[in-house]
């Protein structure tokens, strides 16, 4: 069976390079559209010349530069995109040449993370304008009628995990900890490499076409208190708590400005307004807006997909059933 040609733009990104070697490994051919100064950058250099040595066919390009653009998506079957939230606008002219050529199956913007629809902390951003511009590129991708699929990961594992949701720390506190609002609102946290698996199954299942598609696996979601317990669990030792109301979160997030404050608009985000998890996908599925892959099992690797996606416990206990000897984040 003819394999689906996919188009990686932000492939030298963290999770661009995920999905650029998940798109491989899954047997894809590959594309990536690559500006000229990556090639001069020490780490995205590096990232190239290993994507190119396990197959990627790399193009010249960017997002501003409609001729390649142009080359570019004519060679593929689903366009990709995985750049910085900074960069979501200038997806409109990619949206544009998509429209005109009128070939590509299946799009993917670059959205990841929270649904930006169903966010309500949206008057909070002052200067991070975080959500708006997904939610004007959703629109446009709508409106032009292009077969899309949006991708709703919530938060990466890499972000508040490591520190247990403790802003301006890098790893867990061991005598007292934070807890914001009642601590048992729940987040949902996945690692980038289990986001581009699942993004990679997507592109060719017609039941994620035109839909938002939630990753919510039962492992990955957690509130502050289970953290907490998880990590008291593998240090052998109870922590103080100390609460962060709402209103004196709220607080702090206005009383500082960007970038200072985004942790704190993140966690007020998820764990004190349930961004992540106040709506419920299964009873939404069926109104022909929404999917959901509920099994875990669908994870990191070819199919039948003996894997499992790596789950909260796993993160915080050092656990990764594909790497020999665990993967120790503290």
């Amino acid at each position: 069976m003819k394999k689906t040609k996919i188009l990686i733009i932000g492939a030298t990104g963290s999770l661009g390079y995920h999905l650029a070697e998940t798109s491989l490994k899954f047997c894809h051919p590959t594309f990536a559209l690559i500006r000229d100064s990556a090639f001069s950058d020490p780490i995205k250099s590096h990232k190239l010349q290993c994507l190119s040595n396990a197959g990627i066919t790399l193009l010249k390009g960017s997002l501003q530069d409609e001729t390649s653009l142009v080359e570019a998506v004519k060679l593929v079957d689903v366009v990709i995109c995985a750049v910085s939230a900074k960069q979501t606008l200038q997806q409109k002219l990619l949206i544009r040449v998509i429209k005109q050529l009128g070939s590509i199956k299946r799009f993917i913007p670059s959205e990841f993370g929270s649904d930006p629809t169903k966010a309500k902390v949206c008057e909070l951003e002052d200067g991070y304008n975080f959500y708006a511009p997904k939610i004007e590129i959703r629109k446009l991708v709508e409106a032009e009628g292009i077969p899309h699929t949006f991708i709703s990961c919530n938060f990466f594992m890499k972000v508040l995990l490591p520190s247990l949701v403790q802003p301006g720390l890098k790893s867990p506190p061991r005598d007292k900890i934070t807890i914001f609002g009642d601590g048992n609102t729940k987040g949902v946290f996945m690692q980038e490499s289990d986001v581009a698996a699942f993004t990679i199954n997507a592109v060719d299942d017609p039941r994620t076409l035109n839909k938002v598609l939630y990753l919510r696996p039962p492992g990955n979601v957690c509130s502050l208190n289970e953290l907490v317990e998880i990590w008291e669990t593998k240090i052998g030792k109870k922590l103080e708590r100390l609460h962060v109301s709402e209103e004196e979160l709220l607080e702090k997030i206005k009383a500082t400005t960007f970038p200072a404050n985004f942790e704190m608009l993140f966690i007020y985000s998820a764990f004190i307004k349930g961004d992540h998890t106040y709506f419920d996908i299964e009873s939404s599925s069926g109104v022909n807006d929404f999917v959901f892959v509920i099994n875990p099992l669908v994870a990191r690797g070819m199919e039948p997909w003996e894997s499992r996606v790596l789950s909260c416990v796993d993160f915080v206990f050092g656990i990764d059933p594909l790497v020999p000897g665990g993967m120790e984040p503290w």
